[in-house]
């Protein structure tokens, strides 16, 4: 175990110094256009305000937050003496202490996904001058800093906090942090950057014919600010999910640090080193196709994360090939699941070409087109997490009991063992989205716009194809989680000499009370985001509007004459803030009164019904969102009628359509499918004792 460690921690130095290094080539690469230094100054500083407001509100949350974790956590403190021999006072202290690290870790990597986004987007513009190849390698070593930071960090504190307090259920504790926080950052970055990105559309190309970034309309700063601001949470804490689930129950079969333990810790590390490789190896060529590229970085890297491991698990004391074979399955079902999103996002591919057609016929078509094929992209994937799960469960059934579930975990683990490049895929997409918008607002030119839109579009597909993978993985997660919560409550049913749970009866009254109501709450989740985007847009467009009608000259580009930025930051942000508590707070707070109501098995209920539901439409949103944009782009590429057609003014509304689906919404469910399940392991025993029909 203490080898598996410092190879952990060898993993992670490489992945910081690495991440330094191309932090460090970034900002080499020529940024001398005036204007786009101006407008990603802007950027910068609109990020930042609204980040600084955010995190202010998430504090007050998390600090509430941390004094009820206290009172009530691992038990309450009045069910005996804080200061008994089971040392009762120190683990309410490591378990606050722990919920507070995963917040302030999650907080750390969305300011780094601000820090890099802001130093990058403008130099892939400019490189878009010279050419696809030199922009293309700035948007994705500016996304790997990110990428690599994110995992070093999960990866250093799922390390410390296990190694420190030693007790896996503090380790609950942390992934709450980390979680809880990425819930509301992810809403509110998402509400936050829809509200501008639906209101400039509508206004600009709809009403007033203009281009999709043109500096006279002033939402598009806030606009490229909500980019950059809801990146990095929220993959910070798939992976600590993962990780925290998988080593919650190998401790539990290890009875301590083991060879579970271990193999965990060594195919997180190994995933890291493998992302590195396939990181420093990403190339395009000055015409080459840049979502084929960053698809192959992908299937490179698992490849060698499949060999690495393959190589170092019979080194590993008690190894099992079955869990090896668990981790295979997760990673490479993973990447069936990208290979079917790519197929139903890229312009390229037929799906997405369909949908621009049918817009040629109207809005309706594109949206009811958009929604069909959104629906059936969302089959695949299912079939794909059913069958990992499946098979990573009859892979390891026969090693024992507990191990079918820690078999799943591992599945898990093994399709975010490359999250790394995941990530780095991921964050990619925003910084080429902001690149695009400053090659027009800063003159560059037809065909520097014309590249911007490649990697933009490129983006789009890779980030369909990355939430595939976090989605699946969660799916993944969350039934382990779900074997968590089982040892969980059982651990408080014994002490209590009430019945243990083996499973959960879906003819039990109280079992099919929880999941009719977690197969609903993803729905209504759903619907809060989606409607604080639409209030919050509105209430936009009527500035938008005031300015094109009061400032002289702006509607002409008369020189000189300047929107108002920062009064569209201020509503998108304020609109944000407003909107992302309430509907994160749903969640938790159904939960909560399930559990209190209907006891441990409509808990069990509830979280079956809240995995299936949050699922399909995670990844219908993701999907839909993802191939209604490039609908749009395939259109404005000339496609179909080109800008300005009856075709394009369509496309455009199935666009407006999709942001909030798959930069709102559809990312949410993925984590709030993982807050519920922590919150039910976590508040365990406090069903069990104190709920009305359990």
């Amino acid at each position: 175990m203490q080898l598996v460690v410092i190879l952990s921690f060898f993993a992670v130095v490489i992945a910081f110094a690495f991440a330094v290094y191309l932090y460090l080539w970034v900002k080499k690469q020529p940024s001398e256009n005036k204007r786009i230094i101006e407008v990603s100054s802007l950027i910068q500083a609109g990020a930042n305000t609204f980040m600084r407001r955010e995190y202010g509100v998430l504090a007050r949350f998390a600090g509430v937050a941390a004094v009820l974790i206290f009172l009530f956590l691992p038990e309450p403190v009045w069910n005996g003496s804080l200061l008994g021999q089971d040392g009762s006072l120190v683990r309410h202290f490591a378990m606050t202490a722990a919920y507070l690290a995963g917040t302030i870790l999650s907080a750390i990597a969305g300011k780094i996904g601000i820090l890099v986004a802001t130093s990058a987007n403008g130099r892939t513009a400019e490189g878009a001058k010279k050419d696809l190849k030199t922009a293309f390698l700035i948007g994705f070593r500016g996304g790997s800093v990110m990428g690599l930071a994110v995992v070093g960090f999960s990866l250093l504190g799922v390390m410390a906090v296990l190694l420190i307090a030693a007790d896996a259920t503090i380790l609950l504790g942390f992934s709450f942090g980390a979680s809880s926080l990425a819930l509301f950052a992810k809403a509110g970055g998402g509400i936050f950057t829809k509200t501008a990105d639906v209101a400039a559309d509508l206004t600009g190309k709809v009403e007033l014919g203009i281009p999709e970034d043109d500096p006279r309309n002033p939402a598009v700063i806030a606009d490229n600010v909500g980019d950059v601001a809801g990146m990095g949470a929220d993959l910070f804490d798939s992976n600590v999910a993962a990780m925290a689930s998988a080593l919650v129950m190998s401790q539990a079969l290890d009875g301590g640090f083991g060879a579970n333990t271990a193999m965990v810790f060594c195919y997180a590390a190994l995933g890291l080193i493998a992302s590195i490789i396939g990181i420093a190896c990403a190339r395009v060529g000055k015409k080459g196709n840049p979502t084929g590229a960053l698809n192959a970085s992908t299937y490179t890297t698992t490849a060698i994360f499949l060999v690495l491991t393959a190589i170092v698990t019979p080194l590993l004391p008690g190894f099992q090939w079955r869990i090896w074979g668990a981790s295979a399955v997760g990673l490479i079902v993973g990447v069936v699941i990208g290979i079917t999103t790519d197929y139903f996002t890229d312009d390229s591919k037929p799906i997405v070409q369909k949908v621009a057609h049918a817009s040629r016929s109207g809005s309706a078509f594109t949206i009811l087109s958009g929604v069909s094929y959104g629906f059936i992209s969302a089959l695949p994937a299912m079939v794909g997490i059913a069958v990992s799960a499946l098979v990573a469960y009859m892979l390891c059934d026969p090693l024992g009991e507990g191990y079918a579930l820690f078999g799943i975990a591992m599945a898990a683990v093994g399709m975010l063992s490359i999250v790394g490049m995941i990530i780095s895929n991921d964050a990619y997409g925003p910084i080429v989205d902001n690149a695009r918008g400053l090659a027009e607002m800063g003159g560059l030119g037809e065909e520097t716009i014309r590249i911007a839109d490649e990697l933009d579009s490129a983006g789009n597909t890779v980030k369909a194809v990355t939430k595939g993978f976090s989605i699946g993985a969660a799916g993944l997660t969350v039934i382990s989680l779900l074997g968590a919560y089982m040892s969980e409550v059982n651990e408080a049913l014994s002490g209590m000499g009430k019945e243990l749970l083996t499973g959960f009866d879906i003819l039990d009254p109280t079992v099919f009370f929880g999941i009719l109501i977690g197969a609903a709450i993803p729905a209504v989740f759903s619907a809060m985001l989606i409607l604080g985007v639409d209030k919050n847009a509105q209430r936009m467009v009527g500035e938008i509007r005031r300015q094109f009608r009061e400032i002289k000259g702006l509607k002409e580009g008369r020189k000189g004459v300047k929107p108002d930025y920062d009064t569209c930051i201020g509503i998108a942000t304020s609109g944000a803030l407003k909107e992302l508590i309430p509907a994160g707070l749903v969640t938790i707070a159904a939960t909560v009164l399930v559990g209190f109501i209907g006891g441990p098995s409509a808990i069990g209920g509830f979280l079956l019904g809240n995995i299936v539901s949050g699922l399909l439409l995670a990844l219908f949103m993701s999907n839909a969102g993802g191939l209604w944009d490039n609908a749009k782009k395939y259109v404005e590429a000339g496609n179909e009628g080109g800008k300005g057609s009856d075709a394009h003014k369509a496309a455009v509304t199935g666009d407006t359509v999709g942001d909030p689906f798959k930069d709102t919404a559809g990312p949410s469910i993925n984590t709030q499918i993982t807050v519920v399940s922590l919150v039910a392991s976590l508040l365990s025993g406090l069903f069990a004792a104190f709920s009305l029909f359990g």
